[in-house]
């Protein structure tokens, strides 16, 4: 996708000829501890650059694009803390928290319409995910909540080309 600092490479996009980039959702992963600490801290401050690079690009090029950062860790990350140090998790929400909630097409270009902090494990019956919005790491939402919000928030910033009815996007 051709941004506004340069071609940025988006996990998932709609975009169309008339609107251009019209949704984007980023998603990175921390999967793996550490073998010397045995947190997955390692490389959170380069995928926070990343991430936040990757807002600043689409939306100068496309300030009406909504955009969602999911980043996933691996359950570990929750319960890595120690007595000097909160968990990966933890610091995951304190990191992010100022770069999510753009609400104004105008707002700062490095953040997100709306980021979440996802835990995954193998769980015991089928593989488990908790979506959390960054900042609020005590409320989990719904995967159906998340993307009901960002097909909304579409219709919002594009009213004259989009409507949702019934939880679903339609052209006008």
């Amino acid at each position: 996708m051709a941004g506004g600092i340069g071609a940025k490479k988006v996990d998932v996009t709609y975009a169309t000829e008339e609107s251009g980039l019209v949704l984007a959702v980023s998603v990175k992963s921390i999967d793996f501890a550490d073998g010397a600490t045995g947190n997955y801290q390692k490389n959170l401050t380069n995928r926070r650059g990343d991430m936040l690079f990757e807002a600043v690009t689409l939306h100068r090029r496309f300030p009406y694009a909504v955009l969602a950062g999911l980043f996933f860790f691996d359950e570990g990350a929750a319960k890595d803390g120690t007595s000097t140090r909160k968990s990966t998790f933890q610091n995951a929400h304190d990191a992010f928290r100022l770069f999510t909630n753009r609400n104004d097409p105008a707002g700062r270009d490095e953040q997100f319409e709306r980021f979440y902090i996802v835990l995954h494990g193998p769980g015991t019956e089928e593989p488990s995910a908790q979506f959390f919005a960054a900042g609020s790491a005590k409320d989990p939402v719904s995967r159906d909540k998340i993307f009901d919000e960002l097909i909304e928030l579409v219709g919002e910033r594009n009213p004259d080309l989009y409507e949702v009815l019934n939880g679903q996007l339609r052209a006008r």
